[in-house]
This record gives structure tokens, sequence and C-alpha cells, in this order.
């Protein structure tokens, strides 16, 4: 079962006596080595930690030991809490960063009626709610804003979660195996990953068959003078690839970097299609895209009208899609390949701005 194929940022051994032994680290650090830097001893409530002989802490002590499965928790993103919903495990989760962009009918009444409670963003956490919930671990980001000393200073087990960082979109729906480690629901989270790799590759082999050209397509908007654009490793273009179209960014970088309009201009200016992803409040449209930046009516994806569009107040994106690339590229086929697709088929996130 823990064959983990996609995801680079963790890897479990499992011990004779059933101790799972899980190693985290940044999936984008090296492609040929995971350099380790996070270290846990997952031992099953059902044993005895003081009966094994020789101890834990004399065997692996750079290990810190987890008593799973995890009853009380807290999470810090909408991809972690995706892999909770996925799992139907929202029982667990005692307290979460916020509710913005939130459409879980279930987790705002939990968080309406006290079950859940809400602990502050990243960098301005409240430790006493912290402590209030009793959590036995908390999943966090460590590679993005932190203001993690303080929770740490509580003695609370803080479990990095790295999915957002892998390179390969089943990569990061693959972490759903990882949270599943923790809860003692392995066999499930393997079950629905193998159901989410399935319908992937069904997807991603249609392509093979699209009787239109490969169209070509970027990514992003101008926001404070600078473009914001995800480089050519990144799983968004893994995603565009997967669904028969080009990335006008072919180079290395993984994560994201800032340019200038100029410089992306002179890779995307010809480009058939326009992908953007934001928090417009209301009706986003071409006036509006317009109107944030007058040269975007330079693009000849603005001219003809192929701006591919997903609006986060509208659409739980980031809820639902770190565990849905499945549908995310289904999305993605029927816009650069609609031959392949039913007629009828509706979109959950991605679909031509009107």
């Amino acid at each position: 079962m823990w064959n983990i194929t996609y995801a680079k940022g963790f890897r479990v051994r499992v011990l004779e006596n059933g101790v799972k032994l899980v190693d985290v680290a940044d999936p984008q650090t090296d492609e040929d080595r995971m350099p380790v830097s996070y270290h846990f001893a997952l031992v099953p409530k059902s044993i005895d930690k003081n009966t094994l002989t020789p101890p834990l802490s004399e065997l692996y002590p750079e290990y810190t030991l987890v008593n799973v499965p995890v009853e009380r928790t807290l999470v810090m993103t909408m991809l972690q809490l995706s892999n909770f919903t996925a799992l139907n495990a929202l029982d667990v989760v005692y307290g979460i960063t916020g509710t913005k962009n939130l459409f879980n009918k279930d987790v705002r009444a939990r968080v309406e009626d006290g079950r859940i409670v809400k602990i502050g963003m990243e960098g301005n956490f409240d430790t006493e709610l912290i402590l209030a919930a009793n959590p036995e671990v908390i999943f966090i980001s460590p590679f993005k804003r932190g203001g993690y000393d303080t929770i740490k200073e509580t003695g609370i087990t803080l479990i990095p979660h790295l999915g957002y960082k892998e390179l390969d979109p089943l990569g990061q729906a693959e972490w759903i195996k990882f949270v599943g480690l923790f809860l003692g629901m392995e066999t499930t989270a393997d079950s629905i990953f193998s159901g989410i790799e399935e319908r992937y590759h069904q997807l991603k082999a249609t392509v093979q068959n699209a009787t239109s050209d490969t169209p070509t397509v970027f990514s992003g908007e101008m926001h404070g003078g600078n473009w914001y654009a995800v480089g050519g490793r990144n799983s968004l273009a893994q995603l565009f690839r997967d669904a028969g179209a080009a990335y006008v960014i072919k180079d290395d970088n993984t994560g994201g970097v800032n340019i200038e309009f100029e410089e992306l201009y002179s890779l995307a200016a010809d480009a058939d299609y326009w992908r953007i992803l934001n928090s417009f409040p209301g009706d986003f449209s071409y006036e509006a895209l317009k109107a944030s930046e007058p040269r975007n009516e330079l693009f000849r994806a603005f001219r003809e009208k192929k701006v591919i569009y997903c609006n986060m107040k509208q659409t739980p994106y980031y809820e639902l899609s770190p565990v849905s690339p499945d549908i995310l590229l289904a999305d993605l086929i029927a816009i650069f390949h609609p031959e392949l697709m039913p007629a009828d088929y509706e979109p959950t996130f991605y679909r031509l701005l009107k």
C-alpha cells in the first residue's frame, strides 16, 4: 500500500511491530534524492509504547513519536482541509485559520456552533484558542508566512503538510494518503486516491485522440506593477500539458516569479488561451479585465474571447481542487479540445469567460 508514486515530499516505512516511520521534506529540493527534514514515528494507540524494546527513542532518536489514530487536530489551509473532507473525517478537525471563500456547509455549521474554532491567520495565531481546542497535532505549511514559533512553545507536535509544493497534480492529491496515515484511514485514503488516479489517466489518454491543434496558454494577471507567473515545472503547467495544451513558459522555475508586463507579453501575445483565477467581487468580465490593466486587450486570447476563468468567491476551488485533479483536467480538456468531451459537459471550476 505504501508505494508512493507521485508525491515527492513524504516517504513511509512500516516496521514489523506496526510502527510507521514517516519522513517529510520539501518536494522541490532535489529530484533524485529526497533530503529528509522532518521525521515522525506513528505508533498505534493500541500499542503500549513502553513495551517496545528497544525503545523507539533509542532506535530512531530523530523521530518524533505520534500516537495514532489522531482524534483532535487543527488545519492551516484549505488544501489540508480538502484531505479531511474527502476522507469524511471532519470530526477530528477542531480548528481552522479562517472561513474566507469557504463553501462547505458542514464546516461552516461546525464553526457556527463552536465545534471548530477559528484560530487566526498565519503570523497572528490565537494561542489561547489553540490550547483550548486541545489538539494532539497541528498540520502546518512551514514554508509559508509562518508564525509557528509561538505554537511550538505549547509543545504540540506540528506536522508539515507540503502537498502545495508538489510539481505533479497527482502528487498533490496523493497527500491524502499522508493525512490518512495520521487518522488510521490508510485503506480509505488509498482507495480514494486510486479512483482519482484512474480517472486522471483515463482523461489524459483521451487527449491522444484530439483532432484539434495543440493550443498555447498562459496564466496570471498584473498585480502591483508585476505579473505573477508560475514556472514551466509547476503543477499547473503539468495540468496544461496533460490537457493537451502548451504552456508558454518552458523554463525550469517551479514556483512563481514576478515578471514585468513586457516580458510576459513577449511570451504570450499570440497565445490561444489565458487562464485566470481570482476572487473578483461580483461578475468578472472582459471589461473588468481591461479596466485592471488597459494593455490586457493587446493579448490575442483577450481579443478572441478565450479567457479561461475561475472565481474563488463563487467556486470552492481551494476546498476541492487539491483532491480533484481529474476534474480540473476534465475542465481544461473540455476547453482545449471540446471534441473529446460530451456536448453537455458541465464544468466544475474552469469555463470560458463570457
